[in-house]
């Protein structure tokens, strides 16, 4: 019966076909309806190429396309709108604000910032328990079947020594920037947490399954499921081998000072780490790097296919 009332008194408002929108001042109702908690207010202030919903406490109670209404009741001729004021924080509010957020992100800041969380998880290794960075520092079949799921993404900002920590971030400084050029900031964050997860993922399946079987890894009696591993390796893996990918006859310094194609690097890097995965042991995760290499695969190829704003 609302939604019939509110139709009649829809159709006492003049037609004329040139007006695009009622007078400020008419406001139909405003109610709360039981069923979805919105409160809704009907003003008539949008176009007639929208196509809006009439509501009542009861449900749906007609359209409006191009200007008219469609009911059970008939029609009425009239641009109408419908305006939402919702007494929650909704989701889409919720995207909206990272959105806000992520587009003030830039190359070098995101570089900056992934290089200052690794050089400060490294100074927290002098600072806290060993046993527990081991714990949320560092990847492992114990640790991840011990529910200790965030070591997945944690490892990646964790460093054994100087060495380790400045090699890794002197690749993520040169090829960080270039990807971040390439495809934005936020591409870049989201591929070094993507190469850090599915890197850590490699390693646990490896150690899980393979490992023990592999000749000589099972050194001193050690059981696989139980070494662990830190490193950023997997990501800055996945960022350096998407840039050699996608310019691999430019000019790589390899070990800093040796000129040499990018092609020829990506090669020997791969190779490497597949030999290293092969043999067993050892103080490097060949397969960490190789779910690096698995991550950078299938960027170059949803770069090519024009897709990689949705990775």
């Amino acid at each position: 019966m609302q939604g019939q009332r509110l139709l009649k008194l829809l159709s006492k408002i003049p037609r004329n076909g040139s007006t695009n929108f009622l007078s400020p001042k008419f406001v139909l109702k405003t109610y709360s309806n039981p069923f979805h908690q919105h409160h809704f207010s009907e003003i008539s202030t949008l176009s007639r190429s929208h196509l809006w919903k009439i509501c009542n406490p009861n449900g749906v109670s007609g359209k409006i396309r191009n200007g008219v209404l469609w009911s059970n009741t008939g029609r009425s001729k009239f641009p109408v709108g419908v305006h939402t004021r919702r007494n929650f924080h909704s989701f889409d509010s919720h995207n909206r604000g990272w959105r806000s957020v992520s587009r003030r992100l830039t190359t070098d800041g995101v570089v900056l910032g992934l290089i200052i969380t690794n050089v400060a998880v490294f100074m927290v290794w002098s600072i806290a328990g060993h046993e527990f960075m081991v714990k949320n520092f560092m990847i492992s079949v114990d640790n991840f079947t011990s529910g200790r799921l965030h070591t997945l993404i944690t490892n990646a900002f964790s460093h054994k020594d100087m060495s380790h920590l400045v090699g890794n971030m002197i690749g993520l400084y040169f090829f960080g920037t270039s990807i971040g050029h390439t495809f934005g900031p936020q591409y870049l964050l989201k591929l070094y947490l993507s190469g850090a997860v599915v890197g850590s993922i490699f390693y646990l399946v490896y150690h899980a399954f393979i490992a023990s079987s592999v000749q000589g890894n099972r050194m001193f009696g050690i059981d696989p499921s139980k070494v662990p591993a830190l490193g950023a390796s997997g990501a800055v893996n996945a960022i350096m081998l998407l840039d050699i990918f996608l310019n691999p006859t430019k000019t790589i310094l390899f070990n800093l000072f040796i000129p040499v194609p990018a092609f020829l690097v990506g090669i020997f890097i791969i190779g490497q780490d597949v030999w290293r995965s092969l043999q067993g042991g050892g103080q490097v995760s060949g397969s960490t790097h190789l779910g690096g290499a698995t991550v950078a695969a299938l960027a170059f190829i949803q770069s090519k296919r024009g897709r990689f704003r949705r990775f």
